[in-house]
């Protein structure tokens, strides 16, 4: 079973973007919140956001 992709450009964008800050301000503070930061990079390098398939969103149109 294959899962399609359902982040498109700006979503994946803004979803890098926001992974890193997420990552460095973990960093800066000592906060293992921070690692939430690799989940919202992962779904930018995959494009594919499990939360997006339950509420059928597609971003990539």
């Amino acid at each position: 079973m294959s899962i399609s992709k359902n982040i498109g450009d700006k979503d994946r964008i803004y979803r890098a973007i926001g992974g890193i800050i997420i990552i460095l301000w973990g960093i800066s503070n000592h906060n293992a919140l921070g690692l939430l930061g690799f989940i919202a990079l992962a779904t930018a390098y995959y494009r594919v956001c499990p939360l997006y398939i339950p509420m059928d969103v597609d971003t990539t149109k």
